[in-house]
């Protein structure tokens, strides 16, 4: 998993205390990292349909649905692909003691198994909302802690 799916969570979290647009810049600020490689992030999130960006000097990006329907699932698809973590190169059938591709009709265990793994990470990633992590943020920082994220989100550029 990249490093944007991490950066891509966090935005989507601080988003859900604004109503507001926030610029790309002023969240690259508040998470201390690189602005060109976030708006990378912030552009997947906005073809993904996440976020939108609005244009004008009161612009930025906006959450476009509510959180509690925004997974994590979602974002990391929108971030790294839909594709599955693993892919077999069907290496059983290579080697001095290759099996025959005709004896090769059904995914061999280690491919089952990761196939396994890999839909009960997104079932795991699937339960989870950026309004959960948002809870789970209140919870652990203080009650507080979202709405002093939102003022410093808000507050005027200077």
């Amino acid at each position: 998993m990249s490093g944007g799916v991490e950066w891509a969570l966090h935005c989507c979290v601080v988003l859900t205390s604004v109503e507001e647009p926030v610029p790309a810049t002023k969240l690259a600020e508040f998470h201390d990292v690189s602005a060109s490689y976030l708006a990378k992030q912030l552009q997947a999130l906005s073809r993904a349909g996440l976020v939108r960006s609005v244009q004008g000097k009161a612009g930025g990006y906006v959450l476009t649905r509510e959180p509690a329907s925004i997974t994590l699932l979602d974002v990391v698809e929108a971030i790294d692909g839909p594709a599955a973590a693993f892919t077999c190169t069907e290496i059983r059938q290579r080697g001095p003691m290759a099996t025959p591709a005709e004896m090769c009709t059904t995914p061999c265990p280690i491919a089952r198994a990761m196939s396994g793994a890999d839909a009960a990470w997104r079932e795991a990633l699937r339960a989870v909302s950026i309004a959960d992590l948002a809870q789970d943020v209140a919870e652990t920082s203080g009650p507080s802690a979202m709405t002093r994220v939102s003022a410093w989100l808000t507050a005027p550029q200077g």
